[in-house]
């Protein structure tokens, strides 16, 4: 169970997100959007990001603050628990695996 509940992904965006694993520690979701396509306010526990391509992203914060991001094949990054839209604003596919950690 997601901590930001009613913000989570699977609910605010199913199309984006697909949940691969869970237990009572742990939950992998896969995400696949397109150029120009737009996620909706959610929320992600602190987690593993995995990139299986490039992509580029501009994130939107719960206080007005915005930033854009990138990643390439292969890389893994931590990222604490927060809350976030975001939007694909780069020329790839964003394909991502997340392992949602739980308290």
């Amino acid at each position: 169970m997601n901590p930001n509940r009613g913000l989570d992904p699977l609910d605010v965006d199913p199309d984006h997100y697909k949940l691969l694993f869970e237990n009572d520690r742990v939950r992998v979701l896969e995400f696949h959007d397109r150029p120009g396509e737009k996620v909706g306010m959610h929320g992600h526990p602190d987690r593993l990001i995995y990139s299986f391509g490039p992509w580029k992203r501009k994130f939107w914060y719960p206080d007005g603050r915005t930033e854009v991001v990138e990643g390439k094949a292969g890389d893994v990054k931590w990222s604490n628990a927060l809350e976030h839209a975001g939007e694909n604003v780069g020329t790839t596919e964003t394909h991502n695996l997340f392992i949602e950690l739980k308290r």
